[in-house]
């Protein structure tokens, strides 16, 4: 028995320290990822782009300037991310984008996106909805619509 007790103690004692180390690496990367995000925000501005290809693909792999390469975390190296290859004004450009976004831009089409450096942080105009986001609008014109039809009514009775 008394075994038993030193084993599991040593067990809790290594999982506290763990989670531990988990949770100040989290805080300090949430912390940088605010900071990159209000910089992020900053260098934002409004663009019409003609998207004339987009694939996912490591950035290793990509077409992208080795700076971004470079400078990217090591848990992104191996990671896939959107690929956007547009048009804007007379140059053509390589863009990142993460997965929503990457989901909502058209091909060979033109839209409005919220651009910052080489990444698209959003879609302004023109992008494709996903079925979620589809749902969700003709739900919401449905109850206006019966919303519209009810003060129709109380008008003419009232």
């Amino acid at each position: 028995m008394n075994t038993l007790t030193t084993v599991l103690l040593v067990v809790l004692v290594i999982a506290a320290v763990a989670l531990g180390v988990l949770w100040y690496f989290g805080r300090k990367i949430q912390t940088n990822q605010i900071e990159s995000q209000k910089l992020i925000e900053q260098m934002a501005q409004n663009v019409t782009i003609l998207v004339i290809d987009k694939k996912k693909m490591r950035v290793k792999d990509a077409p992208l300037p080795k700076q971004v390469y470079e400078q990217s975390p090591f848990y992104m190296k191996w990671a896939k991310v959107g690929v956007v290859k547009a048009k804007i004004g007379p140059k053509v450009y390589n863009l990142i984008t993460d997965g929503s976004v990457f989901n909502q831009l058209p091909v060979k089409n033109e839209c409005k996106v919220k651009l910052s450096g080489l990444y698209i942080t959003e879609v302004l105009k023109g992008g494709v909805l996903d079925e979620k986001t589809l749902k969700k609008r003709q739900k919401a014109k449905a109850k206006a619509a019966k919303k519209a039809e009810k003060e129709a009514k109380k008008a003419e009775k009232g």
